[in-house]
């Protein structure tokens, strides 16, 4: 009797984070096409709801009335396979976020290191689509993703060692209590650090300036040239939650997660994450892209060893401290 109830509780976990997910994703693509239209001084959608806000049901119908086409010549079983790596893991990621200082799925002691390597496998749904698609511009859009995402995740570890060490923890909430005083980011080591994490994590989600891989004037539309219908809203649907992921950890580890006053927790949460997309939405909008070469060298030559020498003046000053 009580497996049964662990069993329904769980269900009941997995449909409402699915049903989050799903939101958050319509409502991000909706918020992205304003932010844009606001930065580019136009009215972007109108037509469907109240300032568009309908917009994104009637992309979702439109897509799941589109023929799925499968390309003659391509690896069906790799293929075919290649969108629900890029979603699953996105998801999974959701099982140890702290929305509130009860309102999380597992409270893993290991949570950090459980969301670094489980968002990493993202990459291999990128990878899949391009040697599956048997096309030339979709394989070197995937050679693309993995440099970059494999390039830009040292640094991006590295920011985020640097919060393990002030926070002496590894699971999500300890390092949320951590900052009860204090939001890590008045730190100078930590304000470096999440600085370098937000850039890293704009390349780790191929996000512009870095969205080499998709980039439409050398290679049509990157790893999902191939895909139509659901296949392909599943990319985006991935890309989208993948954003959220990575604004909501920002939120966690630098500005305090759901701590805050007057407010209700899970408010909290949503206001500094929904604050981080809008930052991000915002130098998407500004920034042109940049070359693969100046990407690769970037992340080599300026991110890591900037991102070294902040981890060791941290483990410095905490030496000193203690």
């Amino acid at each position: 009797m009580v497996k049964f109830l662990d069993i329904i509780f769980n269900t009941g976990i997995g449909v409402a984070l699915l049903g989050f997910i799903s939101a958050s994703a319509m409502f991000l693509i909706w918020w992205e096409r304003k932010v844009s239209a606001w930065i580019q001084n136009r009215f972007g959608p109108m037509r469907v709801g109240w300032h568009g806000l309908l917009q994104p049901i009637a992309d979702a119908v439109k897509l799941l009335l589109k023929e799925n086409i499968s390309p003659a010549s391509a690896d069906k079983l790799v293929w075919w396979l290649a969108p629900f790596f890029a979603v699953v893991p996105a998801v999974m990621a959701f099982i140890c976020m702290p929305f509130d200082k009860n309102l999380i799925a597992r409270d893993l002691n290991t949570g950090v290191l459980f969301m670094i390597a489980i968002t990493s496998i993202c990459v291999f749904g990128i990878f899949m689509a391009g040697w599956g698609s048997n096309n030339k511009y979709s394989l070197l859009s995937a050679m693309r993703a993995v440099a970059q995402i494999i390039s830009y995740e040292i640094p991006l570890t590295l920011s985020v060692l640097t919060v393990l060490m002030f926070a002496n923890s590894l699971s999500m909430q300890d390092i949320v209590r951590a900052q009860s005083k204090y939001w890590f980011i008045v730190y100078p080591n930590l304000t470096i650090a999440f600085i370098i994490y937000i850039i890293s994590a704009t390349a780790e989600v191929n996000r512009a300036p870095f969205d080499i891989s998709e980039a439409e004037s050398e290679l049509v539309a990157g790893f999902h040239t191939e895909y139509s219908g659901m296949k392909f809203a599943m990319f985006f649907i991935g890309e989208y939650t993948n954003f959220f992921i990575i604004s909501a950890i920002a939120a966690t580890l630098f500005l305090g997660g759901w701590q805050g006053p007057f407010l209700p927790p899970v408010v909290w949460f949503l206001l500094k994450t929904y604050a981080i997309v809008f930052l991000l939405m915002w130098v998407r909008w500004t920034f042109p892209r940049v070359r693969v070469d100046q990407l690769m060298a970037f992340a080599w030559k300026v991110l890591t060893p900037i991102a070294f020498v902040n981890l060791l003046i941290a483990g410095l000053f905490l030496i000193k401290t203690r």
